[in-house]
């Protein structure tokens, strides 16, 4: 009896490693970094990947737990289908960054002075136009339920391999049920964990000079569109 005690509960740690190594993956990395403010505080950057993880746990635990229960089937084309719309979403979440890098209309000047000419980045957001600040101000609730939304989608193009690796170690329903469950709070703490890692260096970047925050943005943009697009191409192939 103690032995298959542990053996379970080793079963169930070895999930929940599993799903924070999963929260880990180059597409998720990408899809939260698009969606995180380097304006925002480390309390609502925690937040943000926290949430990020509870809609992929949601939509993965709803999808697997239905597909188990019943006996269905996860087609492959379905399974790329999803995919191919996790890569566009982070396709267009990377582009996103990169309007709002646009929006705040930074650009390279070039000056020279005593002879020597150099470059230094500028911005002239806001200027020629009134301050409405009235309309500038954040929206919490509505941002949440976005990264919500992006976590789902992840959840759902996930729940296909989720299955293949439940089905084959566990010996019931009430087991796999378990394990989609812990593996979904591992994702949620990995996500967690990374966000709050990566809130200093981005908070030291926010306070830095105009170059490292537009460089930053730049380098998030491109890599979200990079990597969405080549889940993208992979998964249209799937659908042939």
């Amino acid at each position: 009896m103690i032995a298959v005690l542990t053996d379970y509960t080793a079963f169930l740690s070895l999930g929940f490693v599993i799903g924070m190594a999963h929260a880990l993956e180059a597409d998720h990395l990408a899809a939260v970094g698009a969606m995180i403010d380097r304006r925002a505080g480390r309390r609502s950057l925690i937040l943000r990947g926290t949430v990020w993880g509870l809609g992929h746990t949601l939509s993965l635990f709803a999808i697997s737990s239905t597909v188990v229960l019943f006996g269905l089937a996860f087609s492959g084309r379905l399974e790329a289908g999803l995919e191919l719309a996790v890569g566009l979403m982070i396709v267009g979440l990377g582009a996103r960054v990169l309007w709002k890098l646009r929006r705040e209309r930074i650009h390279l000047h070039v000056h020279e002075h005593d002879g020597a000419a150099h470059l230094h980045l500028h911005s002239h957001a806001g200027e020629g136009a009134h301050h409405a600040s009235g309309h500038d101000h954040a929206h919490p609730a509505r941002q949440h339920l976005g990264v919500l939304g992006v976590g789902m989608m992840h959840g759902a193009a996930g729940s296909a391999g989720l299955l293949v690796l439940t089905l084959a170690a566990t010996d019931s329903i009430a087991q796999a049920l378990i394990y989609f469950a812990v593996f979904g709070l591992g994702s949620i703490t990995g996500m967690a964990a990374l966000t709050a890692i990566a809130s200093y260096p981005l908070g030291a970047i926010e306070r830095g000079a105009n170059w490292m925050k537009t460089a930053t943005g730049l380098g998030i943009g491109g890599l979200a569109i990079w990597i969405g697009g080549g889940l993208a191409l992979r998964s249209f192939g799937g659908l042939m």
